[in-house]
């Protein structure tokens, strides 16, 4: 069947005969479970070096493992759905990543941990960009803007969901858990993705065309991929605790990513048939549609590791109640996905992701106005203003990603879609850790600066200290000394503080400086123009 005005060709659909929104309940479990995972282990990492007898340091590998795996898989993922089988290689990966948790919650030493998350990372690495594709090509354009909200509602919410159920269950069992509770959920997603989800006649016939010579790998390309992306990974990841480009590691890890990734951007562009397929960012709509999914993978994994940290940090909140405090965000998703669904299709994309990008600059500056005595709710009334707008930047990014493609460039945009998402997500973790850390210093020096005999307060405020210790008992002399330490301890306290609210307002101002990019997006409402 040929593709439509719109460039949708139902030929193509994963759903065959059956109902489409049967595709997008069973491809959402094992989204759920790999993004949940991807969150879920943040808050272990203490746990799992005590268990495994390392350092916390060498526990993050358990982290970074995860990352650079999925990194390398991701943009490589578009050309082995091509030459597997689009519904033969999810099935795969899912497998994988269902295998590689199992063997991660029996884990009993760190080398064996690291294993087990580098296949994990594997398999994940294929699930977000098989999916995207399978709904792109089951929907018709007017009608994928509520496939895609209904699909977003997972993404967003398991992050928030990860921190709070990752530190229930290291609290009360074990760690092992957090990477069991993916077995039964890897076996129920292979069974239902089995028997209801169809490989299109159409996907087959390409496969068959492509192979018909037999396969050509791009092993120069793949092995570019590998080195740009797998080393920039570890140099955003690593380079905070390395002490960046003062370590040598980390300046032979950045020098290898940036030489193997122009090599990749001047050999994929001059290849016919490449494992990455460049050419699409010439396609100006699908560009500007990339480096808007870039900036909201700054603001989404940016803040929802800065945010518990915070609280644990500066309010001495538990990670379970951390985690709660951003739970509040997901009621703002559940309110908003169904919205912006029914907005698609009739408000301009350029409206939505503007509108969008400015409520989460406001809500960033709403983030920078906190101050070390927050309640508990006002910590989750921040969140909720910012996650409200978080399915009205998801949403229409997926949607309009496909416009002005052809239907057999769908697996490969969406593997670029993802990459940008994930170096997003890098970048923003990776830049907020390293101000909050430069900033902290700033600010521990300023008002340390200011703790002298000679200034105005600080015989006042030392001798009230002193006043409260002996209230409590404590003689004088041990007043006299402990009321140093408190006082340092609370200039501690608020240089930390300080330093959150200045990486906030940092993110709100690189959230405003790029916010005009929606204006390079052809004009529409989703449901106009080629599509895949």
């Amino acid at each position: 069947m040929a593709a439509d005005a719109k460039g949708w060709d139902k030929s193509r659909s994963a759903a065959g005969d059956r109902n489409p929104w049967l595709i997008v309940g069973i491809i959402s479990i094992a989204t759920f479970m790999e993004v949940l995972d991807t969150s879920i282990a943040n808050v272990s990492l203490n746990h799992i070096a005590g268990s495994l007898s390392v350092t916390p340091d060498e526990a993050t590998w358990v982290l970074t493992s995860y990352l650079v795996a999925n990194a390398i898989v991701i943009p490589i993922s578009g050309w082995l759905s091509d030459v597997i089988g689009r519904k033969r290689y999810y099935m795969i990966s899912v497998a994988l990543f269902a295998a590689a948790s199992l063997a991660c919650g029996l884990a009993q030493d760190i080398q064996f941990l690291i294993v087990a998350r580098i296949i994990q990372g594997i398999g994940g690495g294929g699930l977000a960009p098989s999916e995207q594709s399978m709904l792109a090509d089951t929907f018709p354009p007017e009608k994928r803007g509520g496939a895609f909200a209904a699909y977003s509602f997972v993404i967003i919410v398991a992050p928030v969901l990860g921190p709070t159920l990752g530190g229930w269950i290291t609290d009360n069992y074990s760690w092992h858990w957090i990477f069991l509770i993916n077995v039964p959920i890897g076996i129920a997603s292979l069974l239902l993705v089995g028997a209801l989800v169809d490989e299109p006649k159409a996907l087959q016939r390409e496969r068959a065309k492509k192979l018909k010579n037999g396969l050509s790998v791009d092993w120069v390309g793949f092995l570019l991929v590998a080195a740009g992306l797998g080393c920039l990974e570890i140099t955003l990841d690593r380079g905070e605790r390395e002490d960046w480009f003062a370590s040598p590691m980390i300046t032979g890890f950045a020098i290898v990513s940036a030489i193997s990734l122009i090599g990749l951007i001047l050999w994929e562009t001059s290849r016919d048939d490449p494992i990455v397929d460049l050419k699409l960012l010439g396609n100006r709509n699908f560009a500007a549609i990339s480096s808007v999914m870039m900036i909201t993978g700054v603001i989404l994994f940016g803040t929802t590791q800065l945010i518990p940290q915070m609280l644990q940090q500066v309010l001495n909140y538990t990670a379970t109640d951390a985690g709660l405090a951003l739970t509040a965000g997901g009621l703002g998703t559940v309110i908003a996905v169904p919205i912006v669904g029914r907005l698609i299709g009739k408000v301009d994309v350029r409206i939505l992701l503007g509108g969008a990008l400015l409520v989460q600059a406001a809500a960033l500056w709403n983030l920078s106005g906190l101050n070390a005595d927050i309640s508990f709710w006002d910590a989750g009334r921040a969140r909720l203003f910012q996650a409200i707008a978080l399915p009205f930047l998801f949403v229409p990014i997926t949607v309009a990603a496909y416009v002005g493609l052809k239907p057999q460039d769908t697996n490969h945009a969406s593997a670029l879609l993802n990459v940008f998402r994930n170096l997003g997500g890098t970048f923003g973790i990776s830049m907020s850790q390293a101000l909050l850390t430069q900033r902290s210093q700033v600010h521990q020096s300023q008002l340390v600066e200011r703790l002298n005999p000679l200034a105005p307060n600080y015989p006042a405020g030392i001798a009230a200290i002193e006043q409260a210790l002996r209230d409590t008992g404590m003689s004088a002399g041990q007043a006299t000394g402990a009321a140093t330490g408190q006082l340092y301890r609370i200039v501690l306290k608020q240089a930390a503080m300080l330093a959150y609210l200045d990486v906030f307002h940092i993110l709100m101002i690189v959230v405003l400086a790029l916010t005009p990019i929606v204006l390079l997006l052809k004009s529409g409402k989703g449901e106009k123009g080629g599509a895949a």
